[in-house]
Formats: C-alpha cells, structure tokens, sequence
C-alpha cells in the first residue's frame, strides 16, 4: 500500500479501537438499545438520500441489518451496559473470526486446514483463562458471554456478506447505509420492551452533550468513515494485505481503555489476551507461513 493509504489504514484501526471507550460513555447517560436505535437512525438519515441503493434482493439486505447492525450491537452495547469492560470488549469481539470459521464449515461447507483449527483451540483457551479467572468487580460473567454472542452474530453476518459477494457489484458503503435502515425500529420496540417508555423518553429529554457526542462518533467516524474507507481498501487491495490490520483493533481498544477509564489489568488477564491474539494471528498467517515453508524446504534440498 501506499504511504497514504496506510495512513488511511491506521486511522480506521483508530476509529475502530476508540469506538468501545465511546460506546461506553454513550451508556452512561443512554440504555443499550436506545443507544443502537439513535446510532443507525445516524447513519441512515441522511445519507439514504444521498447514497443509491445496492443492488441486491431485500432478504440479503435485510439479513445483513439484522446479523452486523442489530444483533452484533444489541448484544454488545447490552453486554457493556451490564459489566463488560471497553477494553476487553474490544478483544472479545474479535473472536468474531472463530465464529465466522465455524459457520463456514456448517453453513458453507468449508474445510478447515490445520492452522484454523489450532487457531480455534488457542484462541478459546484465552477466552476461557478470560471468563474463569476475571474478578467479577472487573467483569460480569453475563456481560462476557453477551459478547460472545456479539460476535456470533459478527460471524453469522460474516457468511451473508459472503453470499452477498457472490452476487458481484455491490457496493460495500451502499450496503453499510441502506443496511442501517434495518435496525432502528427493532432497536426501539427491544426499548421499549426491556428499558420501558419512561426511561426511554427521560433519557431523550435529558440527553446530554456526552450522549450527543457518543452517537456522531459511532455514526460518523465508526460507522460511515471506519466502513467506507475500509471497502475503498478492499477495493484496492488484496484482503490479505488489509484484513490482519483488525488485529490491531483491540490492542487500541485495551491501550485507550487503560489510558481512560483506568481499566487496569492482571497479569492472568494478559495471558489470556496473549492466548487470544495468538489464535487470531495464527487463523490469519497460518496458510502463508505453511505455504512459505513448503517452497522453501525444496530450495534448501536443492542447495543441499
């Protein structure tokens, strides 16, 4: 990549890492599912009426708004609002990659090779050193397994962009902003059900600078800016270049959380976060180091 894009690159890696900080002061003064309602009524209005509509059958439109918008942030803005840090939210979410694998195989009928298997062993080690050993004070065992299921739905909307893919010449940011249509009205009704109509309207009528500030950034710089500019990169370059810079994605998440909010660390937590990211690594460069391998082992036999 260019110098310039791999600016762009790391910007996106920012908007991405700082978007758990701010999703967390979005729910100091916001309930999870208002929040989720106000966001992609954010990013929806008005870009509707600038951005043309992807050409694709309205069941994969409407099945990518209820896998990657509603279901992935209904869970995780539930699972922060209940005891899940912004830092560790950051790395759990990225098991999104395991879930994606293994819906693969189900669904799609995708082989594992071995990387991806050893992958999945070690990056589930982590998640689970991070579920047992965590004091309950720093994270509620229901806000974890909340995450978790954020990042089942990631997965599961993983495989619709998949056979979204399949169809050819749709267009990734027209997606992200007519996919947004999908989830304000679900996210409002799961408000009004589970939060109730009087904290739904005292939260709009006392709504704050911080909670205005919260919703332009995940709509603005996490949603439209951190998407678009993503697709413009897989436009121009292969996704093996592009896609292992998400990894760097919690890293901000645990860096900023830290610097933030104080969430501090214990060194059990650091294996399991190691354990995590070793899995990711491994599910992400394991087929090119295998493949680099194979060429080089009969190059040496040749010199030997």
């Amino acid at each position: 990549m260019s110098v310039k894009h791999w600016g762009l690159a790391l910007l996106i890696v920012l908007a991405w890492g700082l978007n758990f900080v701010v999703i967390r002061f979005g729910l100091d003064e916001l309930p999870p599912m208002l929040l989720g309602a106000l966001r992609f009524a954010l990013v929806a209005f008005p870009a509707v009426l600038i951005v043309k509509p992807p050409k694709l059958p309205l069941k994969w439109l409407l099945a990518y708004g209820s896998t990657i918008s509603l279901g992935q942030f209904a869970f995780l803005f539930s699972g922060m609002y209940v005891g899940m840090p912004a830092g560790l939210a950051s790395l759990v979410l990225q098991s999104q990659m395991l879930f994606t694998m293994i819906f693969a195989l189900l669904m799609l009928g995708e082989r594992w090779r071995l990387p991806q298997f050893i992958s999945l062993i070690v990056a589930s080690s982590g998640l689970a050193l991070l579920a047992t050993t965590t004091p309950a004070e720093a994270m509620t065992l229901a806000g974890f397994f909340l995450t978790i299921a954020a990042a089942a739905s990631w997965g599961l909307g993983n495989i619709v962009n998949r056979r979204i893919g399949q169809l050819g010449g749709v267009d990734l940011m027209s997606l992200v902003v007519w996919g947004s249509l999908v989830p304000p009205l679900p996210f409002l009704a799961l408000s009004l059900w589970l939060e109730g109509p009087e904290l739904v309207m005292s939260s709009l009528a006392h709504i704050g600078w911080q909670s205005i500030g919260a919703l332009l950034y995940l709509a603005l710089a996490a949603t439209l800016f951190g998407y678009g500019s993503w697709a413009f990169l897989m436009r121009h370059y292969p996704a093996s270049t592009v896609a292992p810079l998400t990894l760097l994605v919690p890293v901000v998440g645990l860096v900023t959380a830290w610097l933030v909010l104080g969430e501090a660390l214990s060194l059990v937590q650091l294996g399991g976060i190691v354990l995590i990211l070793i899995g990711l690594m491994i599910n992400v460069f394991g087929d090119r180091l295998r493949l680099r391998k194979r060429l080089i082992t009969p190059q040496a036999a040749e010199l030997d």
